[in-house]
Protein backbone atom coordinates (compact mmCIF):
# COMPACT_ATOMS: atom_id res chain seq x y z
CA UNK A 1 0.00 0.00 0.00
CA UNK A 2 3.04 2.75 0.78
CA UNK A 3 4.20 1.83 -2.89
CA UNK A 4 1.09 2.26 -4.02
CA UNK A 5 0.79 5.48 -2.52
CA UNK A 6 4.17 6.99 -3.08
CA UNK A 7 2.93 5.73 -7.04
CA UNK A 8 0.06 8.12 -7.08
CA UNK A 9 2.00 11.16 -5.52
CA UNK A 10 2.71 11.00 -9.71
CA UNK A 11 -0.71 12.28 -10.48
CA UNK A 12 -0.75 15.75 -11.39
CA UNK A 13 -3.60 18.14 -8.99
CA UNK A 14 -4.32 19.94 -12.47
CA UNK A 15 -4.92 16.53 -14.94
CA UNK A 16 -8.56 16.26 -13.95
CA UNK A 17 -11.69 16.59 -16.80
CA UNK A 18 -12.79 19.61 -15.95
CA UNK A 19 -9.28 20.75 -17.11
CA UNK A 20 -9.08 19.04 -20.32
CA UNK A 21 -9.75 21.04 -23.70
CA UNK A 22 -11.94 18.34 -25.09
CA UNK A 23 -11.50 19.70 -29.10
CA UNK A 24 -12.39 16.54 -31.29
CA UNK A 25 -11.91 14.09 -28.31
CA UNK A 26 -15.58 14.68 -27.00
CA UNK A 27 -16.84 10.91 -27.72
CA UNK A 28 -13.81 9.88 -26.08
CA UNK A 29 -14.01 12.09 -22.92
CA UNK A 30 -17.73 11.22 -22.36
CA UNK A 31 -16.93 7.54 -22.45
CA UNK A 32 -14.14 7.36 -19.97
CA UNK A 33 -16.83 9.49 -17.50
CA UNK A 34 -18.61 6.91 -17.98
CA UNK A 35 -15.82 4.11 -17.63
CA UNK A 36 -15.02 5.38 -13.74
CA UNK A 37 -18.77 5.02 -12.33
CA UNK A 38 -18.92 1.57 -13.69
CA UNK A 39 -18.70 -1.20 -11.56
CA UNK A 40 -18.38 -4.37 -13.64
CA UNK A 41 -15.03 -5.23 -15.64
CA UNK A 42 -13.97 -3.03 -18.04
CA UNK A 43 -11.09 -2.33 -20.16
CA UNK A 44 -10.34 0.98 -22.37
CA UNK A 45 -7.25 1.73 -24.41
CA UNK A 46 -6.85 5.11 -25.71
CA UNK A 47 -3.92 5.88 -28.62
CA UNK A 48 -2.63 9.00 -29.25
CA UNK A 49 0.66 11.02 -30.04
CA UNK A 50 2.40 12.85 -27.99
CA UNK A 51 0.16 16.32 -27.50
CA UNK A 52 -3.48 14.37 -27.22
CA UNK A 53 -3.21 14.35 -23.71
CA UNK A 54 -3.55 10.72 -23.21
CA UNK A 55 -1.33 11.03 -19.82
CA UNK A 56 -4.03 13.57 -18.82
CA UNK A 57 -7.16 11.66 -19.10
CA UNK A 58 -5.52 8.51 -17.33
CA UNK A 59 -4.74 10.83 -14.53
CA UNK A 60 -8.09 12.27 -14.52
CA UNK A 61 -9.78 9.08 -14.34
CA UNK A 62 -7.73 8.20 -11.38
CA UNK A 63 -8.86 11.95 -9.65
CA UNK A 64 -12.66 10.87 -10.66
CA UNK A 65 -12.28 7.22 -9.14
CA UNK A 66 -10.51 8.29 -6.11
CA UNK A 67 -13.10 11.50 -5.82
CA UNK A 68 -15.67 8.88 -5.28
CA UNK A 69 -14.53 7.03 -2.79
CA UNK A 70 -12.52 3.85 -4.90
CA UNK A 71 -9.30 2.93 -5.21
CA UNK A 72 -6.73 3.90 -8.34
CA UNK A 73 -3.25 4.27 -9.04
CA UNK A 74 -1.43 5.70 -12.40
CA UNK A 75 1.94 3.70 -13.35
CA UNK A 76 3.62 5.57 -16.04
CA UNK A 77 5.44 2.30 -17.92
CA UNK A 78 8.37 4.68 -19.15
CA UNK A 79 10.00 5.37 -15.86
CA UNK A 80 12.42 3.14 -15.85
CA UNK A 81 12.26 2.80 -11.90
CA UNK A 82 9.02 0.70 -12.29
CA UNK A 83 9.46 -2.88 -12.97
CA UNK A 84 7.37 -5.71 -13.35
CA UNK A 85 6.34 -7.42 -9.75
CA UNK A 86 5.38 -3.97 -9.21
CA UNK A 87 1.91 -5.41 -11.08
CA UNK A 88 1.35 -8.21 -8.77
CA UNK A 89 -1.55 -7.79 -6.26
CA UNK A 90 -3.30 -4.90 -8.00
CA UNK A 91 -6.75 -6.72 -8.38
CA UNK A 92 -8.60 -5.38 -5.82
CA UNK A 93 -7.95 -2.01 -7.11
CA UNK A 94 -10.76 -0.18 -8.43
CA UNK A 95 -9.10 1.14 -11.52
CA UNK A 96 -5.57 0.48 -12.66
CA UNK A 97 -4.37 2.76 -15.47
CA UNK A 98 -0.87 1.51 -17.21
CA UNK A 99 0.54 4.22 -19.68
CA UNK A 100 2.86 4.16 -22.19
CA UNK A 101 3.00 0.67 -22.61
CA UNK A 102 4.62 0.45 -25.81
CA UNK A 103 7.85 1.33 -23.67
CA UNK A 104 7.88 -2.37 -22.30
CA UNK A 105 6.29 -4.38 -25.31
CA UNK A 106 8.58 -7.05 -26.39
CA UNK A 107 9.94 -7.61 -23.21
CA UNK A 108 9.07 -11.17 -22.19
CA UNK A 109 8.83 -10.14 -18.15
CA UNK A 110 7.07 -7.18 -18.54
CA UNK A 111 3.87 -8.89 -20.99
CA UNK A 112 3.76 -11.47 -19.18
CA UNK A 113 2.78 -9.18 -15.90
CA UNK A 114 0.72 -7.20 -18.03
CA UNK A 115 -1.41 -10.13 -19.37
CA UNK A 116 -1.71 -11.82 -15.53
CA UNK A 117 -2.93 -8.36 -14.28
CA UNK A 118 -5.22 -8.11 -17.10
CA UNK A 119 -6.92 -11.91 -16.16
CA UNK A 120 -6.91 -11.05 -12.79
CA UNK A 121 -8.45 -7.98 -12.94
CA UNK A 122 -11.44 -9.34 -15.23
CA UNK A 123 -11.46 -11.80 -12.26
CA UNK A 124 -12.27 -9.17 -9.98
CA UNK A 125 -14.68 -7.10 -11.72
CA UNK A 126 -12.31 -4.08 -11.98
CA UNK A 127 -11.33 -1.46 -14.53
CA UNK A 128 -8.56 -1.45 -16.61
CA UNK A 129 -7.05 1.77 -18.53
CA UNK A 130 -4.42 1.42 -20.53
CA UNK A 131 -2.61 4.44 -23.37
CA UNK A 132 0.28 3.97 -26.06
CA UNK A 133 1.19 5.90 -29.32
CA UNK A 134 -0.89 3.90 -31.54
CA UNK A 135 -4.10 1.35 -31.34
CA UNK A 136 -3.18 -2.23 -29.86
CA UNK A 137 -3.37 -3.56 -33.62
CA UNK A 138 -0.34 -1.93 -34.21
CA UNK A 139 1.63 -2.37 -31.40
CA UNK A 140 5.20 -4.41 -31.08
CA UNK A 141 3.54 -7.04 -28.60
CA UNK A 142 5.72 -10.48 -28.95
CA UNK A 143 2.89 -12.20 -26.33
CA UNK A 144 -0.22 -13.38 -28.66
CA UNK A 145 -2.37 -13.65 -25.46
CA UNK A 146 -1.52 -10.27 -24.40
CA UNK A 147 -2.66 -8.78 -28.10
CA UNK A 148 -5.69 -10.59 -27.67
CA UNK A 149 -6.65 -9.15 -24.61
CA UNK A 150 -5.28 -5.61 -25.62
CA UNK A 151 -7.36 -5.54 -28.67
CA UNK A 152 -10.34 -6.58 -26.95
CA UNK A 153 -10.45 -3.27 -24.92
CA UNK A 154 -12.76 -0.50 -26.14
CA UNK A 155 -10.26 1.74 -28.09
CA UNK A 156 -10.28 5.07 -28.50
CA UNK A 157 -7.83 7.06 -30.90
CA UNK A 158 -7.44 10.51 -29.29
CA UNK A 159 -6.85 13.77 -31.53
CA UNK A 160 -4.36 16.76 -31.14
CA UNK A 161 -5.82 20.56 -30.76
CA UNK A 162 -5.40 22.47 -33.95
CA UNK A 163 -3.64 26.18 -32.96
CA UNK A 164 -7.30 27.40 -32.56
CA UNK A 165 -8.36 25.01 -30.10
CA UNK A 166 -4.65 25.10 -28.32
CA UNK A 167 -5.72 29.10 -28.01
CA UNK A 168 -8.40 28.36 -26.49
CA UNK A 169 -7.14 25.32 -24.42
CA UNK A 170 -4.72 28.03 -22.85
CA UNK A 171 -7.28 30.83 -22.16
CA UNK A 172 -9.14 27.76 -20.37
CA UNK A 173 -6.68 27.03 -18.19
CA UNK A 174 -5.28 30.36 -17.78
CA UNK A 175 -9.22 31.39 -16.30
CA UNK A 176 -8.98 27.70 -14.34
CA UNK A 177 -6.00 29.00 -12.34
CA UNK A 178 -7.59 32.73 -12.27
CA UNK A 179 -5.63 34.21 -14.71
CA UNK A 180 -6.99 36.97 -17.53
CA UNK A 181 -5.92 35.52 -20.75
CA UNK A 182 -6.24 37.42 -23.49
CA UNK A 183 -6.54 35.42 -27.24
CA UNK A 184 -4.12 38.04 -28.31
CA UNK A 185 -1.66 36.90 -25.63
CA UNK A 186 -2.62 33.41 -25.90
CA UNK A 187 -1.66 33.40 -29.40
CA UNK A 188 1.58 35.49 -28.72
CA UNK A 189 2.55 32.61 -26.05
CA UNK A 190 1.89 30.27 -29.15
CA UNK A 191 4.03 31.43 -31.46
CA UNK A 192 7.07 31.84 -29.27
CA UNK A 193 7.15 28.22 -26.96
CA UNK A 194 7.19 24.87 -28.16
CA UNK A 195 3.48 23.85 -29.55
CA UNK A 196 2.71 20.40 -28.17
CA UNK A 197 0.31 20.97 -24.77
CA UNK A 198 2.81 20.15 -22.33
CA UNK A 199 5.02 22.56 -22.83
CA UNK A 200 2.43 25.40 -23.58
CA UNK A 201 1.03 24.50 -20.40
CA UNK A 202 4.74 24.42 -18.46
CA UNK A 203 5.51 28.20 -20.65
CA UNK A 204 1.90 29.23 -19.02
CA UNK A 205 2.68 27.92 -15.36
CA UNK A 206 6.07 30.30 -15.36
CA UNK A 207 4.38 33.03 -16.60
CA UNK A 208 1.87 32.71 -13.97
CA UNK A 209 4.32 32.96 -11.39
CA UNK A 210 6.38 35.88 -12.90
CA UNK A 211 3.17 37.96 -12.99
CA UNK A 212 1.92 36.88 -9.67
CA UNK A 213 5.75 38.07 -8.20
CA UNK A 214 5.35 41.44 -10.05
CA UNK A 215 1.71 41.79 -9.90
CA UNK A 216 1.44 42.51 -14.02
CA UNK A 217 -1.16 41.39 -15.92
CA UNK A 218 -0.38 38.98 -18.80
CA UNK A 219 0.06 41.42 -21.54
CA UNK A 220 1.96 40.59 -25.05
CA UNK A 221 4.60 43.24 -24.12
CA UNK A 222 5.32 41.88 -20.93
CA UNK A 223 4.87 38.27 -21.59
CA UNK A 224 7.86 38.90 -24.31
CA UNK A 225 9.96 40.32 -22.02
CA UNK A 226 9.74 36.58 -20.34
CA UNK A 227 9.64 34.17 -23.43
Amino acid sequence: MTQQLTLNLRLRDTSTFENYFLGFNVESVAYLINFCAQQDFSAVFLAGHVGSGRSHLLQACCHAVTTSGGSAIYLPLSDDMLMPIMLQDLENIDLVCLDDIEKVLGNKEWEEAIFHLFNKIHAADGKLLFAADQVPQDLNCSLADLKSRLTSAVVFQLHVLNDEQKIAALIMRAKNRGMTLSEETASFILTRSARDMDNLFATLDRLDKVSWDKQRRLTIPFVKTLL
